[in-house]
């Protein structure tokens, strides 16, 4: 009995395809939408263009993390790389103290894994020297 080769479904084919052509930025949320969030819990600290000068962010020490640098601090996956969408969305969720920064930058454990994923998107959006890369 002769055996065929394993075929796949061209669907599942397709959006093989497209994952390894579409940056996984933009497959890891929808910027609009995170800009809502980012609207109403960030801009008090972050300001509106997110380099850190908000209305808050005088009184902030240390101070808020400027966007825009696209400059992140914290490694808290633990895998060697500091910034990645993971450690994002681990320090959104647990907190800037968590890993030795502001405890004013506190856990926004009640937002959704869909809110988070949004609000990294909308965070990359605004990093100057990605868009200058582009």
């Amino acid at each position: 009995m002769k055996r065929s080769p394993i075929q796949l479904p061209m669907g599942l084919l397709a959006v093989g395809l497209l994952a390894l052509v579409i940056p996984s930025t933009a497959l890891a949320g929808e910027a609009a939408e995170g800009k809502k969030t980012y609207d109403v819990l960030c801009t008090a600290c972050h300001g509106i263009t997110g380099r850190g000068d908000g209305p808050a962010a005088a009184a902030l020490d240390p101070p808020a993390r400027n966007f825009a640098a696209g400059e992140f601090k914290f490694d808290a996956d633990k895998n060697g790389a500091t910034g990645t969408d993971e450690d994002l969305y681990i320090v959104i969720r647990k907190g800037g103290a968590a890993f030795g920064g502001s405890p004013v930058m506190v856990p926004w454990m009640h937002l959704s894994d869909a809110e988070v994923t949004n609000l990294i998107a909308y965070i990359r959006s605004l990093e100057t020297s990605r868009t200058s890369r582009n």
